[in-house]
């Protein structure tokens, strides 16, 4: 809505990315690709490995690592056509280290930083560059709440006595900064964290 009133034009779809057969048909719906941003996602559960749902986990690598796969293979011949082509990957800080409770979702978010690693390795010398963002500790409605099933007060735990954890909002400024970059320059991975932030398990919080 904000695109379309600022005189932009903006179409929005509805879009399983574990669906293969939907991929398709929206990639073969499209006239051209300039840029894919590889956004899908989410956390299910904060169970150690050794209790976990295999579920969980299958749910979560159908979304994050096979999400991504569909997403790129159905749309990257248009993205090669178009001569200046960008993938860009939304994983996760989770995707490059560890921590309790998080078995699940970091091998997921391991799968697409591998993805997004070996990718570029395979375009070398192609018009594609590939963009990988990790973003850590960021406040949205949907993500603790979906990790702790509708629990709430679990989920408001997760950003209790933290000052400023990174919003939605920046996040989509760091992904429209990196794509708009000159075209011979590639972010190749940016970590993108709130200064409360100093690892995944090491957050500042005010009493």
């Amino acid at each position: 809505a904000e695109l379309t009133e600022a005189g932009h034009r903006a179409e929005a779809h509805a879009l399983d990315v574990t669906d293969r057969a939907a991929v398709d048909a929206f990639a073969g719906g499209l006239d051209r690709c300039d840029v894919l941003v590889n956004n899908a996602g989410g956390a299910l559960g904060t169970d150690p490995i050794a209790e976990a749902d295999p579920a969980d986990w299958r749910a979560m690598y159908e979304v994050n690592v096979l999400g991504v796969l569909h997403t790129t293979q159905a749309l990257l011949p248009a993205l090669v056509a178009s001569g200046d082509g960008t993938v860009l990957i939304l994983s996760s800080t989770a995707g490059l280290g560890t921590y309790e409770g998080g078995g699940g979702y970091v091998a997921a978010k391991h799968g697409a930083h591998a993805i997004a690693e070996t990718l570029r390795l395979e375009l070398c010398g192609q018009p594609v560059r590939v963009i990988e963002i990790a973003p850590g500790m960021v406040k949205t409605e949907e993500f603790a709440l979906t990790r702790f099933r509708g629990d709430r007060e679990k989920a408001a735990k997760v950003y209790a006595g933290v000052a400023e954890p990174l919003t939605a909002d920046d996040v989509a400024d760091t992904i429209a900064w990196a794509v708009t970059r000159p075209a011979h320059v590639n972010v190749d991975l940016l970590v993108l964290r709130p200064r409360a932030q100093a690892s995944n398990y090491k957050v500042h919080r005010e009493n």
